[in-house]
C-alpha cells in the first residue's frame, strides 16, 4: 500500500475498537471455520534490526502476531459495516482499509509498549522487560488453556494502570450490553405492540452533553470484582450491579436477545462450535473484543504520554508568542477580508476562536421563538395588508394577533419519550415566578449529582451551559401500574409574552442575576404597543450613527416590546463600564457571564421553538450589516449586539415573539480584541486561556503522533508485515 493509504490504516484502526454489534447476514456461507481460520496478515517487528534477537526489546514485541480471517469480519462486525454506510466504500474498499487498519494497529501496539517501556508513562510509572515477561508467564501458569488472544491481552494488561484495566473492561461490558438492551427493546416493542412513548424522532432536542457519561468512569471494585456485569438473562440483574435493565425487560425477553446475538455471532463464524455459551466471558469473541479494549487503552495511554511530552515544550514564553502571533494574523486578515471574517464567526467553538473584530457590531444572540399558533398563523396570511403600504405588510393585523400568543412549556417529549429524564425537583428548584407549587419536575438529575468520593471518577459529565433549576412549567399526573410501567398525563401551563418576562428576570434572579429594562418601555408604552397604528417614517430622519431613513419607511424601532440588560450579579454591578463583561469566562462557572447565559440557554430549551438554535456555540452570529433575517429580528438582534452581551429584546416577527439575548458582542472586547491569553489560566476549565492552550495541545500532540506514524509506516509496516488479500478475495467481492 501506498503511503497516504498507510496513513489512512493507522487512522482507521483507532476507529477499529470495541463497538456496538451492527445486526448483519453472515458474510460467507462456503465452509466458513475452515475458511475464517486462514491467516490474512502477519505482523512480526523482530524481522527489524532493531527487536531482533538479542536486543534490548525484543521480548517485549510478539513475535509473529497472526491476523485471521475472522479478526477481519469482527472488526467488520463490530466497526467495518458503520464505517462502510457512513463513507459510502465498497466492500473492497472496507476490507482492504480493514486488513492495512488491523496491520498497522498491531505495529502501533507492540511499538507502544516499547516506548512505555524506554520511557514511562505520562504519570511517571516505569516498565521492565523482565517484568513484563514474568507478568505474562504467570498469566499463562494460571490459565494453562488460555486462547493466544488472551495471552496477548495479559501482555497489555501490564502496561495499564488498575483503573484503565478496568476502564477498558468496563467499556467492553457496557458495549456487550448495549447491542442486548438494543435488542431486547426490538423484541418488547414486538411483542407488546408499545405504543406508550413518543417516537425518537418526536423527542425534544436534549442539551449537548446530558446524562452523558464520563470517558473516565467504571463502576466500584471490591476484591478484584466489579460492580457491574453483562445481563444474558441466566443470572439476575440484581447482582450485576450498576447495570439498569431496559423497560419492560423480563428475563425471557433478555434470553431472546442474548440468542439473536449469539446467532448472529454464529452466522459469522465468530463462536466456535462447543463453546460455553452460558458465560458470555468465557467466549472467544468476548476474549478477542477484550484484547482489542486493551489495544485502545494503550494506543490511548501512548497518547497521553505524547500530550505530557509535548506539553513541556509550551511554556509560557511560547504560549505568549504563538497567541500574539494568531492575533496579529487574524487582524491582517480579518481587516481585508469580511467574508472570510464572517465564515470564521459562523464556525466559532472551543477549538477554533476568533481573536479579533473585524468590526465591533458583530456578536452572537440566543433566540427565544413564542409562535403564533397554526390558526393565528392563518389568520395573519388573510389579513389584509396595511393601509397604503406598497409591500404587503400587517403590521396592524399582527400587532392584534401578538396579544393571543400562549406559549408552553415544550419538554414534555422528556417524560414521555423511550427515555424518562424527569425527576422530582427539590426544596430550591425554581417553581416559577409565582412559585407554583405544582411544579414539581426537573430533569437531568445524573447530570448535576454530586462527585464521585474518594477519588473515584463521577459516572457522569456535569451539564454545561444549563442552568438546572428551572420545573416543568405545567401539571405533571405520574401513574404506574403493578409492572411498574410509568404513564404520564402532561398539562403545560399558557404562557404569555408578559409571562415569560416574568418567568426569565424571576429565574435570572434565582441565580442572583438581576436585568434592569429599559424605562421606556414601561406598562402605558406595551398598552399602547397593541393600538399602533403607525410603524413608519413621517419624516426623513438620521440616526446618530449617520443611518438615513426615508419618510415612509418601516421603522422597527417601533416594533421593540421590551428591552433591557442584565445589571447586577450577587449585589454587585456587572456588564458596564466599571466592571465590563469578560469574554474570557462565557464559559467558566459561577461567573456573571456564564450564569446569565446558562439560565437563558435553559429557558431557551423550555420555550424555544426555533429548534435550529438548540446547541449552537454561542447562538446566532449578527452582522452589523444587512443579513437574510427577517428585518424586525435583525433590527432587534443588530441593536442588542451593539449594546453589549447581557442586553435582551422582544420583538415580534410574522413567526411570533422573539426574545433575543447577547451572548457575546465585540463591543464588549477590551482594546479590540475579543479575548485575552493568560498562560496562568491554562488550567482553569471553562476559560478561554484553557480552551486555547488545549487547542496548543493538541496541535502538539497530533505534530507528534504524526511524525510517529511516519516513522512507523517507513520503517516497520513494510519491512514486517505481509497481507494476504487472495485469502480475503471473496469479501472484496462482495456485492459484484
Amino acid at each position: 500500500m501506498n503511503r497516504k493509504q498507510k496513513a489512512a490504516a493507522v487512522a482507521i484502526a483507532a476507529v477499529m475498537a470495541t463497538g456496538a454489534l451492527a445486526g448483519c447476514d453472515a458474510l460467507t456461507t462456503t465452509d466458513i471455520s475452515k475458511d475464517y481460520a486462514q491467516v490474512i496478515a502477519e505482523v512480526d517487528l523482530t524481522r527489524s534490526e532493531e527487536f531482533k534477537p538479542g536486543t534490548q526489546y525484543h521480548d517485549l514485541v510478539s513475535g509473529t502476531v497472526e491476523i485471521t480471517k475472522r479478526d477481519m469480519v469482527a472488526s467488520y462486525v463490530a466497526s467495518g459495516y458503520s464505517l462502510q454506510q457512513q463513507y459510502g466504500w465498497t466492500y473492497a474498499d472496507t476490507f482492504t482499509q480493514i486488513a492495512e487498519s488491523l496491520v498497522s494497529r498491531q505495529v502501533f501496539v507492540q511499538y507502544a509498549k516499547v516506548y512505555l517501556a524506554e520511557n514511562g508513562d505520562a504519570d511517571g510509572n516505569t516498565y521492565t522487560v523482565e517484568a513484563y515477561k514474568s507478568y505474562v508467564e504467570d498469566f499463562k501458569t494460571k490459565n494453562p488453556n488460555a486462547s493466544a488472544d488472551a495471552v496477548e491481552a495479559a501482555g497489555i494488561e501490564y502496561f495499564l494502570t488498575d483503573a484503565e484495566k478496568y476502564q477498558a473492561q468496563y467499556d467492553l461490558m457496557s458495549s456487550f450490553n448495549s447491542s442486548l438492551d438494543s435488542l431486547e427493546e426490538e423484541l418488547i416493542a414486538l411483542e407488546e405492540d408499545d405504543h406508550n412513548h413518543t417516537a425518537d424522532s418526536d423527542v425534544r432536542t436534549r442539551p449537548t452533553g446530558a446524562e452523558t457519561e464520563s470517558e473516565d468512569y467504571y463502576p466500584a471494585v471490591v476484591n478484584g470484582k466489579m460492580n457491574y456485569g453483562i445481563y444474558t438473562g441466566r443470572e439476575s440483574a440484581a447482582d450485576l450491579g450498576e447495570y439498569e435493565k431496559v423497560e419492560g425487560s423480563r428475563v425471557s425477553t433478555r434470553k431472546k436477545a442474548y440468542v439473536g446475538y449469539l446467532a448472529n455471532l454464529r452466522a459469522n463464524e465468530l463462536v466456535d462450535k462447543g463453546e460455553d455459551t452460558t458465560n458470555v466471558y468465557s467466549l472467544n469473541y468476548y476474549q478477542l473484543q477484550l484484547r482489542s479494549s486493551y489495544e485502545a487503552a494503550l494506543i490511548s495511554k501512548l497518547s497521553d504520554k505524547l500530550e505530557k511530552e509535548a506539553e513541556a515544550a509550551l511554556d509560557k514564553a511560547w504560549s505568549d508568542k504563538q497567541f500574539a502571533i494568531d492575533l496579529e494574523n487574524q487582524k491582517t486578515s480579518y481587516s481585508r477580508d469580511r467574508s472570510a471574517f464572517e465564515s470564521a464567526l459562523d464556525g466559532m467553538s472551543d477549538s477554533s476562536f476568533v481573536l479579533s473584530p473585524n468590526d465591533s457590531g458583530y456578536g452572537f444572540v440566543l433566540n427565544i421563538l413564542l409562535p403564533f399558533s397554526d390558526l393565528q398563523t392563518q389568520q395573519l396570511d388573510e389579513a389584509s395588508s396595511d393601509f397604503g403600504d406598497e409591500n404587503g405588510n400587517k403590521f396592524t393585523a399582527r400587532a392584534n394577533l401578538l396579544r393571543q400568543i400562549k406559549a408552553t412549556d415544550q419538554r414534555d417529549t422528556w417524560f414521555t419519550g423511550h427515555d424518562d429524564f424527569s425527576y422530582e425537583a427539590g426544596a430550591d428548584a425554581f417553581r416559577g415566578a409565582d412559585n407554583d407549587p405544582e411544579r414539581t419536575y426537573l430533569f437531568f438529575e445524573n447530570s448535576f449529582s454530586a462527585e464521585a468520593e474518594d477519588g473515584a471518577p463521577a459516572k457522569y459529565e456535569k451539564l454545561k451551559n444549563y442552568y438546572g433549576q428551572y420545573t416543568f412549567n405545567g401539571v405533571v399526573e405520574k401513574t404506574e401500574d403493578e409492572d411498574g410501567d410509568v404513564e404520564y398525563t402532561i398539562t403545560p401551563n399558557d404562557v404569555t409574552i408578559d409571562g415569560f418576562l416574568a418567568e426569565m428576570k424571576a429565574y435570572l434572579g434565582k441565580a442572583g442575576l438581576e436585568v434592569t429594562s429599559d424605562p421606556a418601555y414601561t406598562d402605558d408604552y406595551k398598552t399602547q404597543y397593541f393600538a399602533n397604528e403607525n410603524y413608519y417614517y413621517d419624516a426623513d430622519v438620521t440616526d446618530p450613527d449617520g443611518t438615513e431613513h426615508k419618510a415612509g419607511a418601516v421603522d422597527y424601532s417601533k416594533f421593540i416590546y421590551e428591552m433591557g440588560k442584565v445589571s447586577s450579579f450577587n449585589g454587585s454591578e456587572v456588564f458596564t463600564a466599571s466592571n465590563p463583561y469578560n469574554a474570557n469566562e462565557i464559559f467558566l462557572e459561577n461567573t456573571a457571564e456564564n450564569t446569565a447565559f446558562s439560565v437563558i440557554n435553559e429557558l431557551s430549551f423550555a420555550y424555544n421553538t426555533d429548534t435550529a438554535g438548540l446547541n449552537s456555540y454561542l447562538g446566532y452570529s449578527v452582522s452589523p450589516f444587512k443579513t437574510s433575517y427577517m428585518s424586525e429580528f435583525e433590527y432587534a438582534a443588530q441593536l442588542a449586539v451593539k449594546n453589549g452581551a447581557g442586553t435582551y429584546v422582544v420583538v415580534p416577527t410574522d413567526y411570533g415573539w422573539h426574545i433575543i439575548y447577547c451572548t457575546f458582542s465585540f463591543a464588549d472586547a477590551k482594546e479590540g480584541n475579543a479575548f485575552t491569553f493568560d498562560f496562568d489560566q491554562r488550567d482553569v476549565e471553562g476559560t478561554f486561556s484553557y480552551n486555547y492552550y488545549e487547542t496548543l495541545k493538541a496541535t502538539a500532540v497530533s505534530q507528534a503522533a504524526s511524525a510517529m506514524q511516519t516513522e512507523m509506516i517507513n520503517t516497520y509496516v513494510d519491512a514486517c508485515s505481509t497481507i494476504y488479500e487472495s485469502r480475503f478475495a471473496d469479501l472484496m467481492n462482495l456485492g459484484n
